[in-house]
């Protein structure tokens, strides 16, 4: 028989199999020869007390072996000569979708406008070092997306819109380490995610699909209200009748497509705010409530949310041991973005802290209409860009400085490879964003003792936390209301917020392409 248990246990004993099987038979009150093997299920971590302990979820196996556990088999099959379906984006919605069209037997054809995730590395480079930004290549267009190179954490609440586990299976399929199954906060690491993007790809092109790269959607092509094909960059016109559009939330040359062909899109509130770097020692001491962490232990993150103005603040998108980038699309704009190497052994912890904006906002600005908030969320981009002072030098404020209104004489050091601007924020955020913000860190200082500190430095600005577009659809069939064969998909249609999210909503759009209603 089986047994389901949770047991509490130092770091250390959480990596040592004897310690486990100890309390294991100190749970259960059994024999160590009753107890045939183990599984864990889940494994977090719980700082609520003095000491920091793993909490291990194990299925124990009492008088029976352990079954061998089955392969993961993603039924993935040859489609070179059945029908297809345009996939638009080559992120991790474009790539989950193309994967689930293979298993039932549809070829998947995926239009990406930027490079594949090795050519990409140039071009990221070149924003890092000389703040070049290619409008087609950059932190997030390219292959995987936003997400190859800003992270890959695997964390989602979306539990009840898709499987999970089969996502997360698909992932160890293509290469991550199977921790991910079991960690209740799963990430695979920015310097891991592209060998893995990779084997997704030719998988794909393996059993059949085609993925082109450097291939932008120039035009959607229809024969009265439905889908007949779409034209690209070259002139080159692919012809179908169902297309799948998951271009991300950084599309905006999509947006004003839909918009000049009077595609119905509609105007959705985000989020607008900053980066905020700590040294990660500190968070640890707050959150570990030790002064040395010590190798059993994962740099500590943090989540938080208050109300403030009648507005949520809360933290995005926690990098422990991170990298603040450089994360726009076009020259003259400043977006940053944040992420985590594997390892997350990076000295700095860094998180998007972010004030939620609507239709006022956008009005107070002069903005209106279905593209209001993409434009306002440009402007602010453009206004930060300028008090950077160029080449993608970031404005940047110390915490208590900002709150209390004071221009930092300097700044502490920072993972920010381009360089910071000592700004007061004020002047480059709309007001109600830095009102707002000023009083939500004091807020979060007081949650967390010891986050209110002047050795915190806030980075503007990010802003392309979600979509500032939202392109509707049937709850049901996802297809638009309006045109046949469109499945509009993911974050760039405001329905989906991450990775798995997003691959999940991929699967779904890509099910009910292919008919599965």
């Amino acid at each position: 028989m089986t047994q389901d248990i949770q047991v509490l246990l130092a770091p250390e004993q959480a990596n040592d199999e004897r310690q486990i099987r100890s309390s294991l038979e100190k749970a259960t009150g059994l024999n160590a020869k009753r107890i045939k093997g183990y599984e864990i299920l889940r494994q977090s971590i719980d700082a609520r007390g003095r000491a920091v302990r793993i909490q291990l979820l194990v299925r124990v196996y009492i008088d029976e072996t352990p079954p061998i556990a089955e392969a993961f088999d993603p039924r993935l099959q040859s489609v070179h000569n059945k029908a297809s379906v345009v996939i638009v984006g080559a992120g991790p919605a474009g790539l989950f979708a193309a994967l689930r069209l293979i298993s039932l037997g549809i070829k998947p054809i995926v239009i990406e406008r930027g490079k594949d995730v090795r050519s990409r590395r140039r071009d990221l480079a070149a924003m890092n070092k000389n703040g070049i930004v290619n409008p087609e290549s950059n932190y997030c267009f390219g292959e995987g997306g936003a997400g190859t190179y800003s992270d890959g954490k695997l964390y989602t609440r979306s539990t009840k819109r898709g499987d999970v586990k089969r996502i997360l299976n698909l992932f160890v399929h293509f290469g991550a380490e199977r921790n991910i199954l079991i960690e209740a906060h799963p990430h695979i690491g920015t310097n891991k995610l592209p060998q893995i993007i990779t084997a997704m790809r030719e998988q794909i092109v393996a059993c059949g699909g085609e993925v082109l790269f450097e291939t932008k959607l120039t035009d959607i092509l229809l024969d009265g209200d439905a889908i007949k094909g779409i034209q690209t960059q070259d002139g080159s016109i692919i012809g179908c009748t169902k297309l799948i559009l998951a271009t991300g939330h950084s599309a905006r040359d999509i947006f004003e497509l839909l918009d000049r062909k009077n595609i119905l899109i509609e105007a959705k509130p985000f989020a607008l705010g900053v980066r905020i770097e700590h040294p990660q020692a500190l968070i640890d001491s707050i959150q570990y409530s030790c002064s040395y962490r010590g190798e059993y232990l994962p740099p500590a993150a943090y989540s938080l949310v208050s109300q403030e103005n009648g507005r949520g603040v809360f933290s995005f998108c926690m990098c422990p041991g991170g990298i603040i980038a450089p994360a726009g699309t076009a020259p003259g704009e400043l977006v940053v973005n944040g992420w985590s190497p594997s390892k997350r052994n990076n000295p700095y912890a860094n998180s998007g802290t972010v004030v939620a904006v609507d239709e006022r906002d956008f009005a107070q600005y002069g903005f209106s209409g279905r593209l209001a908030g993409m434009h306002f969320q440009q402007m602010v981009e453009q206004h930060c860009f300028a008090a950077g002072g160029g080449n993608l030098v970031a404005p940047a404020q110390r915490m208590v400085d900002f709150v209390n209104g004071k221009t930092s004489s300097t700044l502490p050091g920072c993972s920010y490879i381009p360089g910071l601007n000592s700004v007061p924020l004020r002047e480059c955020l709309p007001a109600i964003v830095a009102d707002t913000l000023r009083k939500g860190v004091q807020s979060f200082g007081k949650k967390m003792k010891g986050y209110y500190t002047n050795e915190a430095v806030l980075v503007a600005t990010e802003s392309r936390t979600s979509s500032p577009v939202r392109i509707p659809r049937d709850k049901v069939r996802l297809e638009h209301p309006q045109i046949r064969g469109l499945y509009p998909c993911a974050e760039g249609a405001g329905y989906a917020g991450g990775i798995v999210s997003a691959a999940i909503d991929g699967e779904r759009c890509a099910e009910m392409a292919a008919g599965m209603e």
